[in-house]
Parts: structure tokens; C-alpha cells; sequence
């Protein structure tokens, strides 16, 4: 079992914590979260507590996360996005709000599930949880992503990841007005030790991540951009722009709550591109901004 140790904050006075605990981890729904108080599994300055439990500025909690139980993924039919499809890689268009793949607590509606309805053959690589999945994205966060549908795919597009060959390319406004119109952040990210939930830029425990931005557009305080990843860390986007200053918009973790009308950071993964693990052709693909962001950029350039 992980034991997990948080101290509210100002901002979160009076929230419930339910409410506080599931949106601390993507994974952990609501539901979940309130057996898991049930169990007595969470206690507030060493007390139990009920799930309608409002927080206060200062309270400890800690929460004793159980073990996963194992899971029966089922398949579910969904209209996925498929960019691109043969017998050994798929390309799919994930849009905002979706899972990548199951959870305890979270076991249907995901990426997963979807793909487990359109094709029977995926790589068993990541087990019965993750089956296809090479990389992922947060679950606010819309773009391509591709899938191994054997295990020799698999094993080549981790490959390329780890070799830094992997195009990958992301759309994000961000807030402020960056005055440069390139940049690099080459600054390691690991776990935060005051919120283990969260990434930050650190020398402890961190792994190296490169980050390269380019500004597309300016605003009155916010800034239009494109980030490209040189390494694939957790939250590496949304903890590099926070470290040089211009936060993601929209970003409930590592930005201003509530400063634009889009629940979730304005982070897009645009560019997705790979040599075929069979081939060796480099595929190269691009999706469109979803609408919401498109009218985010609109509503900005409106009002500057």
C-alpha cells in the first residue's frame, strides 16, 4: 500500500474532500475516493472523517492508497479517431476529457476500452491494464497518440522514445506574454515531495527533460505557442512552462484556476511522428485543434 500525505492549502478552504482527493490523481474517481474514506482509509489530522468533510487551511491528510485489485477490461464501442491503421501501429486522435486507460475505480470509458472494441490484437507488453499503450497523455489533454498492436511494435516505438527519434509536437496557450519567440528548457522533473500528485523541477529523484518552444502569437496576457518534446516525462509541458513563468491556461494543477472558458489546460498534442516498426518509413501526422481551444484563441484575439 502507498500512503499519501497532503496539507490544504488556502485556496482549497472548505472544499470537500472528496471532492480535494479526486482531483489530486486522474485516476482516482470520486466514487472510489468516497469507499476508500469508508474503508477508513483517509484521516484528517490523524481523525477519520466523513466524505461531506470540508477541509480547512492546514489540515493534514492522509490517504492509504490499497493495493489495485485486478481488473477485467472490457471492450466498449466508441467513434475513435483513427488516423492511421495497419497490423502493426495505430494512431488514434484522443479528445479532451478521456481516460487513457483503466484504473481501479475508473474502468470503462477509456482509450482502452475503445481500442479493445475496434481491434482484438494489442501488445501484451504493458499487461491487461495498458494493452497498446506506448505513451500517454493527461486526460485534459487532446491529440495523437500511438498504439502497438504486437509486441515487436511495441518494443521498436519504445525504442524510439527512449532514443529521442519520436516527433512530438504540441499546441498550448499559456499565460503572460513571452517576449522571446524560441526557447529551450533543459531542467529535470520529478516527483514534488510537498505534493506527491504533482511534478516539479527538481534535483532530487528527477529524470533529465528537454523541452523546445516556439511563440505563434501573442495576446493581451497570454501567449499562443508550440512545444516540442526532446524527452517524454510526466507533466513535462505543463511543470517546464510553470518554471520559466508563463504557466499552461487552464491548468487546475500548475496554473490560475478558471481564467479561460476550457476545463482543463489549453495543451494539445498537434504533431505525432515514427519510423514504422516493421518498414522503417517515417509516418508523420497531424490533428487539427479541437473546437473548444480554436475558440479560446478566437475569444483571445478578441479581446487584445
Amino acid at each position: 500500500m502507498e500512503q499519501v500525505t497532503y496539507k490544504v492549502s488556502e485556496v482549497e478552504h472548505l472544499e470537500r474532500i472528496d471532492k480535494l482527493l479526486s482531483s489530486m490523481n486522474e485516476e482516482w474517481s470520486r466514487s472510489q475516493v468516497q469507499q476508500w474514506i469508508k474503508n477508513d482509509l483517509v484521516v484528517v489530522n490523524e481523525n477519520v472523517v466523513k466524505g461531506n468533510y470540508k477541509c480547512k487551511t492546514g489540515d493534514t491528510i492522509t490517504l492509504t492508497v490499497p493495493e489495485p485489485e485486478p481488473l477485467d477490461v472490457e471492450p466498449e464501442e466508441m467513434n475513435l479517431q483513427i488516423y492511421y491503421e495497419d497490423s502493426d501501429v495505430l494512431v488514434v486522435n484522443k479528445p479532451r476529457g478521456m481516460v487513457v486507460h483503466p484504473a481501479p475505480g475508473h474502468v470503462s470509458g477509456t482509450l482502452v476500452n475503445g481500442l479493445m472494441a475496434h481491434c482484438k490484437d494489442l501488445s501484451g507488453i504493458n499487461g491487461v491494464m495498458r494493452p497498446g499503450i506506448v505513451h500517454r497523455i493527461d486526460k485534459d489533454t487532446s491529440g495523437l497518440l500511438m498504439v502497438a498492436k504486437n509486441d515487436m511494435a511495441h518494443e521498436s516505438l519504445v525504442n524510439q522514445l527512449v532514443h529521442k527519434t519520436v516527433t512530438r509536437r504540441y499546441k498550448a496557450i499559456v499565460h503572460g506574454v513571452i517576449p522571446h519567440d524560441k526557447g529551450t528548457i533543459d531542467a529535470p522533473i520529478g516527483r514534488d515531495e510537498k505534493d506527491r500528485q504533482s511534478m516539479t523541477v527538481t534535483e532530487k529523484n528527477s529524470k533529465d527533460a528537454v523541452t523546445h518552444f516556439q511563440v505563434l502569437q501573442r495576446f493581451k496576457d497570454f501567449t499562443y505557442v508550440e512545444c516540442q518534446l526532446e524527452t517524454g516525462r510526466t507533466h513535462q509541458i505543463r511543470v517546464h512552462m510553470k518554471y520559466i513563468g508563463y504557466p499552461l491556461a487552464g491548468d487546475p494543477k500548475y496554473g490560475p484556476k478558471k481564467t479561460i472558458e476550457l476545463d482543463g489546460q489549453a495543451l494539445h498534442a498537434g504533431v505525432l511522428g515514427f519510423d514504422h516498426p516493421r518498414t522503417g518509413e517515417y509516418l508523420e501526422f497531424e490533428a487539427a485543434l479541437p473546437k473548444e481551444f480554436e475558440e479560446v484563441l478566437d475569444w483571445l484575439e478578441k479581446r487584445s
